[in-house]
């Protein structure tokens, strides 16, 4: 009989060590796993917030842009009537100009020279050219690198007034209504212009930390 309750000691108390080890490999695998869940939480939050700061940094840069613009027009309406490639401006496009190079699937399609490597890293055949060139804005925003290229909605280069060159554009001024009117409100006295220049589109590529990457669209007029 004693033989018989030593034994039974013994092997209750190997059960006992065998559950206390699966219990702690257990409790291990759910801290590694809590510890997994905590440090995706925080890469998601880390990239949100780059994306953020690299979507302000593009305000920042279409601002600029669009003063550098505007001294070329102001005194001077013709002044975007032909390519600036010193400042990233075409004063045409068409519906095959691809600026993110994911927006459209055809051969056919145009894109932009964002970086040294950028045409090289796309799918061989998958384009028609990649030579429309950008301009990188000096200095950073906010540790973020900014990089534009701007079109006017015109089918072609030339005078947006001469016969034969379409032109997105605002509706002129009316003469039975002034809701349509083009108003100058620069020098805040909110002066009538006789002249309404086409819509320019800028797009705006933002490389910032961790290869996040935005772009941003603005469409404007003179």
């Amino acid at each position: 009989m004693e033989l018989l309750s030593l034994r039974s000691g013994k092997h209750q108390r190997g059960l006992s060590l065998l559950y206390a080890m699966l219990a702690l490999a257990a409790l291990a695998i759910a801290s590694i796993g809590l510890m997994r869940s905590v440090s995706m939480s925080s890469t998601v939050a880390g990239n949100l917030s780059f994306q953020q700061e690299a979507t302000a940094a593009a305000d920042q840069a279409t601002r600029q842009v669009i003063a550098t613009l505007y001294s070329k027009v102001n005194g001077n309406s013709a002044g975007l009537d032909d390519d600036l490639a010193d400042i990233g401006y075409y004063a045409s496009t068409d519906e095959l100009v691809d600026v993110t190079g994911a927006q459209l699937a055809s051969n056919t399609r145009k894109l932009v020279k964002w970086t040294n490597t950028y045409c090289g890293e796309q799918i061989s055949g998958s384009y028609a050219s990649c030579a429309l060139q950008p301009v990188t804005l000096a200095g950073k925003i906010n540790g973020n690198t900014a990089s534009y290229v701007a079109f006017r909605l015109c089918d072609t280069t030339g005078s947006s007034l001469s016969a034969g060159i379409n032109c997105a554009r605002p509706l002129k001024a009316s003469t039975t209504s002034g809701t349509n009117e083009v108003r100058d409100y620069s020098a805040g006295t909110g002066v009538s212009k006789s002249t309404v220049l086409p819509y320019v589109r800028i797009v705006v590529r933002v490389s910032g930390a961790r290869n996040t990457t935005s772009y941003t669209e603005t469409i404007v007029h003179f």
